[in-house]
């Protein structure tokens, strides 16, 4: 059993790759082999719209045909059981880099044939953590609730479970006063990181073994 985790953030220590590595801490314990992948250490781009996966003659079945880094990153998750995505919030979405990725990845599998959507043949599970600045109470009013479940939607065409977390009101500076961001309640930050961030981790982790548990059952 297989477990792959995808950093979109360009920051391989801070809030989204803690809690992508508490993520494949998770299926580890349930007995995945564990592989963390940075997206923004590879070269490529997103979908160039050459419909090559959708030609009825020649056809890249669940592949996209385009060649650069991604491509043997997206060879080793379709091969795997489970994949876990990470990425912060930036300018209300996910980073570039990860749509990049999910656009490469969904729409070769996206079928323009079946009623379920999905040409996929495997079972992958998914999980998806998401990171952000903006305060809980604020998630509603922001209209994120769409991005998270359109996404799932999307992962689901993998024919696996999928879920998310989301770990909001980061803290996002090491030292707030070296920073133009009066915006920001330093001490409330910092005290959201003591005090709700090891709660985010904790459901990481569950996250991540829930995944390879749901692998065990099929």
């Amino acid at each position: 059993m297989k477990a792959i985790a995808i950093n979109g953030s360009p920051r391989k220590n801070w809030n989204t790759a803690t809690l992508l590595k508490k993520a494949l801490d998770g299926a580890a314990s349930a007995g995945a082999e564990v592989e963390l992948i940075h997206l923004y250490d590879l070269e490529f781009k997103g979908c160039c719209s050459c419909f090559s996966c959708k030609r009825k003659e020649g056809r890249s079945s669940e592949r996209c045909v385009m060649k650069d880094d991604l491509t043997e990153v997206l060879e080793r998750v379709i091969a795997s059981e489970i994949l876990l995505l990470g990425s912060p919030i930036y300018l209300g979405n996910i980073t570039g880099e990860m749509k990049s990725f999910m656009e490469r990845l969904i729409f070769a599998v996206l079928s323009y044939d079946r009623a379920e959507r999905t040409d996929f043949k495997g079972v992958i599970q998914t999980g998806f953590i998401y990171t952000m600045g903006l305060p809980y109470e604020m998630l509603g009013s922001a209209g994120y609730q769409y991005i998270f479940e359109n996404n799932k939607n999307y992962l689901r065409l993998l024919n696996g479970h999928s879920e998310y977390v989301i770990s909001a009101d980061c803290y996002q500076f090491d030292d707030y006063s070296k920073y133009a961001a009066s915006n920001f309640d330093a001490e409330h930050k910092a005290q959201v990181r003591k005090e709700r961030f090891p709660i985010d981790c904790q459901n990481a982790f569950e996250m991540g073994k829930r995944s390879a548990l749901y692998v065990d059952q099929l």
